[in-house]
């Protein structure tokens, strides 16, 4: 018999791409972590039954916040910044759903990266003390490689020295005298030829006519991209483009379909109306970041709005892996990623509805709903691995073929 949970998973994809569900189904099924970064829409149903949450003002959030959700990216202005960078599930709730769920974040990668729960703690108990002494202070902030410290400074120094002709080297060749994208990639697919000349005469459209498009570009090759773990079955494209005046010179196009946040069905706050939810998305993402990363728009194609946005050689994680036994690098990652939480709901304070900036600083000042945080967080992350060795095997059985 199939376990509820997996139930529950199966009934929450259900409108997506089935192929490419069954790819988010083996990603999930790796480890617990995975597991964790696909199933959002668990961990608040989960969250608003527990009813644990102490009472706390309403702020814009993410959404799906965890210690993979942070990168870098090259902003309108052409730095590179480190920041939050996902945004699909983002909507106002109360502050502390984004927290409780970046504190769970933490517990179970740790957990799997085999670095000891007195370890993830002192982390936890980090990112609560920075978080709110950030909102106290009452001013939000940004990481750029002239404020960034230690190995984040490091690592935006080096993302900040790739070039564009790095990424099409890993998502392009060479074909008959032409660069086109490379379709038998693990993470590219080819896609049905009448939907190929749809999309590319659609983008050509938006290249001429919107104001955020990039000037002098064509379409020269698209292709079925999968990217993350939680977004894998929604659809999702991606486009080589030209340069018709300078020889030799392209980009890279992402075109996302927006679905509607997995957060709603269990948030009874008001939302504001959007007319789609690539405009949710963006509008939010506005709110909540310093500087917006290049090229970011959004279009409606068959009906269906998507999120464009230009693939950066930038766009990088913080790979946890790497410096799993290097404790400073740690501390200061985390430090980092609770100062950017709570610049951004400082940021997007007083905005249709979320709390202004001096609730916000009182709710810093008062930390006594932090052991509430820590005993749930700590308490899910158990619940997490339970409920991924039940799907795991219900997946080994073929439950989810």
């Amino acid at each position: 018999m199939m376990n509820n949970v997996t139930q529950r998973i199966i009934e929450f994809n259900k409108d997506l791409l089935p192929n490419m569900v069954q790819l988010k189904y083996e990603a999930m099924a790796d480890n617990p972590f995975r597991f964790f970064r696909g199933t959002c829409h668990l961990f608040y149903q989960d969250l608003v039954q527990n009813n644990a949450m102490p009472p706390a003002p309403l702020a814009w959030i993410s959404g799906d916040l965890h210690i993979e959700n942070y990168g870098s990216y090259k902003g309108e202005n052409r730095l590179v910044y480190f920041d939050l960078n996902d945004f699909d599930e983002s909507l106002l709730a109360p502050a502390t759903w984004e927290i409780v769920r970046m504190l769970t974040s933490i517990f179970v990668a740790f957990d799997a990266l085999k670095i000891k729960e007195e370890e993830a703690l002192r982390m936890v108990q980090l990112f609560l003390k920075s978080y709110s002494a950030t909102l106290y202070s009452g001013k939000a902030t940004s990481i750029e490689p002239r404020t960034a410290k230690g190995i984040v400074c490091s690592f935006l120094e080096t993302e900040a020295k790739r070039k564009i002709k790095d990424l099409l080297k890993k998502r392009t060749e060479i074909k008959r005298k032409k660069q086109v994208l490379i379709v038998d990639h693990k993470r590219h697919f080819d896609i049905e030829k009448g939907l190929k000349i749809q999309l590319a005469d659609h983008i050509t459209h938006w290249i001429a006519n919107c104001s955020d498009g990039p000037y002098n570009y064509k379409v020269v090759d698209l292709a079925f991209r999968l990217a993350g773990t939680g977004s894998v079955g929604v659809k999702r494209y991606m486009f080589l483009l030209k340069n018709v005046k300078t020889k030799g010179k392209y980009l890279l196009l992402d075109m996302k379909q927006a679905k509607p946040s997995s957060v709603l069905p269990y948030i009874h706050i008001q939302q504001p109306h959007w007319d789609f939810e690539a405009q949710r998305i963006l509008a939010i993402e506005h709110r909540m970041q310093n500087v917006l990363p290049a090229l970011l728009s959004t279009t409606i194609f068959k009906e269906e709005s998507y999120v464009l946005q230009e693939m950066q050689p930038t766009e990088a994680k913080i790979d946890f892996n790497v410096i799993k036994n290097r404790y400073r690098d740690i501390y200061q990652v985390i430090d980092d990623m609770a100062i950017l939480v709570a610049s951004a709901q400082l940021r997007s304070a007083g905005r249709q509805g979320s709390a202004v900036a001096d609730e916000l600083i009182a709710f810093g000042y008062n930390n006594q709903w932090h052991d509430a945080l820590i005993t749930y967080a700590k308490s899910y992350a158990k619940q997490v691995k339970k409920d991924h060795k039940n799907f795991a095997s219900d997946y080994k059985k073929g439950a989810l073929k």
